[in-house]
């Protein structure tokens, strides 16, 4: 009997009803060697998802029956963690996607050393009681900030969430229109508010707020005075806002307080070529706002966290809510995040590698192009290095323009070879621009460089003579 025909909708039906069954497969004395140091569960796994894939193949008219290599192929999806590490070469440093800060090597220890066995998370050891999880950071955000009091939720806007429902739910929170901002993922600073339950009220116009226009709108059912700051977008030309130190004074006036939701969080003024003006939460204390929100994991280089610190008599309330509960964090993000605020007490910002990436000179960044351009010619991949333009990332300093340095890669099909790029056992991340591939290295160290080599020459570019 000859081999069934695997042309038209004939074969391919006949290839599918060919599919062996998963016993058939555990049976199968060619997969023995491949499967016998396999868990059980796994081995029937992969084999679940490799007829799957052959099925999936078969309907999109790829007449490639099944194979024990859509075994092995199958084992190794399964052997890899869906979240793992990347190489990053987009020139991003606090890229969302790419789970925005990298943790300093201090907080990354301080990680692993509670997270491999019990902690004193909500146990006080001085006094053989129940604590507080929250202990080891307030102390030192209080000394960081000049802050009363402070807390730690999951991210900031929850902590947004969690202040406003707190402090204002049920009455009206005044906000200037130009800083109704949606903060990403398609949520929106308006609706935030309202799933707070405050009331929000508009005043100034998308350019222009003045004193006058707060002062106007406060009245008895007033709960908050809001300050947004726009860390995502930037407005020119024609506008004006009020600073949160004439606003502050504006609510002490009226016995209303000041919240400020500072997003990019900066604990110290930053340094670096290309990098714009950004308030610092200490700043912020100290122009008299009563209570501030930020992140934790953007300019201060931690893990995602937000962060609430204010007026002591302010964060009581906040702590009492019920939503506080809700939107704790962990052991792990204390623990992080307490090595990271260390860091800063210390005097080493330079310490924690979002300063460090966003510090580095153009001329230290060329040279690092240059030793990653001559390990591709060891390869045999021909690259070009060009001043490139970066940017800081994550919501924040949006019309900041970090100059660096890339290796230029002109490709046959570079999208095919960015996919390769990923596809790697590190993937590597760059980027295409007008049609070339582009290797950013502010964001990758001299260990790495090594890495995003092998992974270019393995992925093949189409290099021209």
């Amino acid at each position: 009997m000859g081999a069934p025909s695997n042309s038209g909708d004939g074969g391919k039906n006949v290839l599918l009803r060919g599919l062996p069954s998963i016993e058939q497969l555990l049976r199968r004395p060619s997969l023995e060697p491949l499967l016998a140091t396999v868990p059980r569960a796994r081995a029937v796994a992969a084999l679940r998802l490799a007829v799957d894939r052959v099925r999936a193949r078969l309907l999109q008219g790829e007449a490639r029956p099944f194979d024990d290599a859509d075994v092995r192929d199958a084992l190794g999806t399964l052997a890899t963690p869906n979240l793992r590490p990347v190489l990053n070469a987009t020139g991003v440093v606090l890229h969302t996607n790419l789970g925005r800060a990298p943790l300093a090597p201090e907080a990354v220890a301080r990680v692993a050393s509670v997270a491999r066995g019990y902690s004193n998370l909500e146990y006080d050891l001085d006094e053989g009681e129940r604590g507080s999880r929250y202990a080891p950071l307030i102390g030192l955000l209080r000394a960081l900030t000049g802050a009363e009091d402070a807390l730690v939720v999951n991210n900031c806007a929850g902590a947004a969430l969690l202040v406003l429902a707190a402090l204002a739910s049920g009455r009206e929170c005044i906000v200037s229109r130009g800083e109704l901002v949606e903060i990403g993922g398609g949520f929106r600073v308006p609706d935030v508010m309202r799933q707070s339950g405050a009331k929000l009220v508009e005043v100034g116009t998308t350019n222009r707020t003045r004193r006058a226009d707060y002062a106007g709108a406060v009245g008895p059912d007033t709960g908050l005075l809001v300050k947004v700051h726009r860390s995502n977008f930037a407005m020119v030309g024609f506008t004006e806002e009020v600073d949160v130190a004439e606003l502050a004074a504006l609510g002490r006036e009226r016995g209303v307080p000041v919240f400020q939701d500072l997003g990019s969080g900066a604990l110290v003024p930053l340094e670096g070529e290309g990098l714009t003006q950004e308030p610092t939460v200490p700043q912020a204390v100290a122009a008299g706002a009563d209570v501030i929100a930020f992140s934790g994991d953007k300019l201060l280089g931690g893990p995602q966290a937000g962060i609430v610190v204010g007026r002591a008599a302010l964060l009581a309330r906040i702590k009492a809510h019920p939503l506080t509960r809700a939107l704790r964090v962990d052991k792990m993000t204390v623990a992080a995040l307490e090595a990271t605020l260390e860091l800063y007490r210390d005097g080493r910002p330079q310490a924690v590698p979002t300063y460090r990436l966003l510090a580095q000179r153009p001329e230290e960044l060329r040279a690092r192009a240059l030793r990653l351009q001559a390990l591709l010619a060891e390869r045999g991949v021909s690259a070009r290095v060009e001043g490139v333009v970066g940017q800081v990332g994550g919501g924040a300093m949006p019309l900041a323009r970090l100059p660096s340095f890339a290796c230029i890669l002109t490709l046959q099909g570079p999208e095919t070879f960015l996919d390769c790029l990923r596809s790697g056992d590190v993937p590597v991340i760059g980027r295409i621009a007008d049609g070339e591939g582009v290797l950013d290295v502010r964001c990758l160290s001299e260990e790495e460089l090594q890495v995003v080599a092998d992974s270019v020459a393995s992925a093949r570019p189409g290099n021209p003579p």
